[in-house]
């Protein structure tokens, strides 16, 4: 038998589980990849770290476009096209907490009673920001735990972000549900900042209700010789609504991106998940920004998301189906209505029954019905003949 080789590289049989071909998508987009880190670099040592939405906003499109750089130009629009309606939302909510308060006099020592009546006996009658800050704050160093605060509190801006970015790149029906929930949490904390203004911790004690309280969420940048990062989040804290407390939807979004992901998450990996918002909770608490009961209200806040989307997906879903009955399958019978109705006594028989062989000598012992007179009957036929 001939063979004919019309290439100078073997051929593989078929079937293989050979390697695929060489492919360069993979180097292009970690040049790609390399390239958009070292400008997010060096934005963040230029211009700051990405707290504002719309420049959040940006760099999260150039890193899709940077993932996906071997597509052409108009797949990259899409991301506009989906992204659009929540930037514009996120902006919307920035600006209009500063307007939560209308100018009256936030509530604070409501608060401040809350949380002694919680921990006063384990903080010697004081609020846990007051003595947190007693045991671990120095002005004059910056400890390892105070950069730590400083990334926590900075991840509040990027991490449901990002989370939202690589959903929206992998499965686009998690990414629409987990737009949803965010979307309704964030609703529902603007909501409670217009009927009921709180201050935090630190505003508190410039006004005499609580002890001294330093503002430390940022602080720890001056260790890497940061200011510009440390000045820009200053800045966004100057301009931000100072009476957004109640609830804390800055450990309300670190606990629903965790619990958006538990129900497809190994139990074993739940307790290291579920650091993330106790962490959160820690720098809140600590950097004067919260008030434990400003936390509990942001979790509370997380169940009502999760049960009321999940509730009106339901009902959607419900309303969809009745609008929209499935068609019957391949298999479903067309009934002829001039067809006579079929009798309800009659046994149904197996078609493959009636089929009879002409050439078979009859029916088989195994179809015979047995004889009712019994074995002695047939006994005597047999005789007789």
């Amino acid at each position: 038998m001939a063979v004919i080789v019309t290439d100078s590289q073997p051929t593989p049989p078929p079937g293989s589980c050979g390697p695929p071909p060489p492919d360069d998508g993979g180097r292009r987009r970690l040049a790609a990849m390399s390239i958009w880190a070292v400008s997010f670099l060096a934005g963040w040592v230029l211009i700051g770290l990405p707290t504002d939405p719309l420049y959040a906003f940006a760099w999260l499109w150039a890193a899709t476009i940077a993932w996906h750089s071997d597509r052409p130009r108009r797949s990259h629009l899409r991301f506009v096209r989906d992204w659009l309606p929540v930037v514009l939302l996120l902006t919307a909510y920035n600006l209009s907490r500063g307007f939560a308060d209308n100018g009256a006099t936030p509530h604070a020592m409501e608060l401040v009673v809350a949380d002694r009546w919680m921990f006063g006996w384990a903080t010697d009658g004081q609020v846990p920001t007051i003595w947190l800050q007693q045991q671990l704050y120095d002005p004059l160093r910056i400890h390892w735990w105070d950069v730590l605060v400083s990334w926590v509190y900075f991840s509040h801006f990027v991490v449901a972000l990002t989370v939202a970015v690589v959903l929206w790149l992998r499965e686009r029906a998690r990414w629409a549900a987990f737009m949803r929930r965010w979307a309704f949490l964030s609703a529902s904390g603007l909501v409670t900042y217009f009927l009921y203004p709180a201050a935090p911790p630190w505003w508190a004690a410039q006004y005499g209700m609580l002890a001294d309280v330093a503002r430390i969420s940022t602080r720890g940048w001056r260790e890497f010789g940061m200011h510009g990062a440390g000045n820009l989040l200053n800045a966004g804290q100057i301009a931000s609504n100072p009476v957004a407390a109640v609830p804390s939807l800055h450990t309300a979004f670190a606990l629903f991106v965790v619990v958006f992901f538990l129900g497809t998450t190994r139990r074993r990996w739940w307790p290291l998940l579920l650091t993330y918002p106790l962490a959160m909770t820690f720098t809140l608490v600590y950097s004067g920004e919260h008030y434990v009961i400003d936390v509990l209200v942001g979790w509370a806040y997380v169940g009502l998301t999760f049960l009321a989307v999940g509730l009106g997906e339901r009902w959607w879903a419900a309303r969809k189906a009745r609008r929209c009955p499935p068609e019957p399958g391949p298999a479903a019978r067309e009934v002829d209505p001039a067809a006579p109705e079929p009798d309800p006594g009659a046994r149904e028989v197996d078609p493959a029954a009636r089929e009879v062989d002409p050439d078979a000598p009859g029916p088989g012992l195994a179809t015979l019905e047995p004889d009712p007179v019994g074995p002695e009957r047939a006994e005597a036929v047999t005789r007789g003949r």
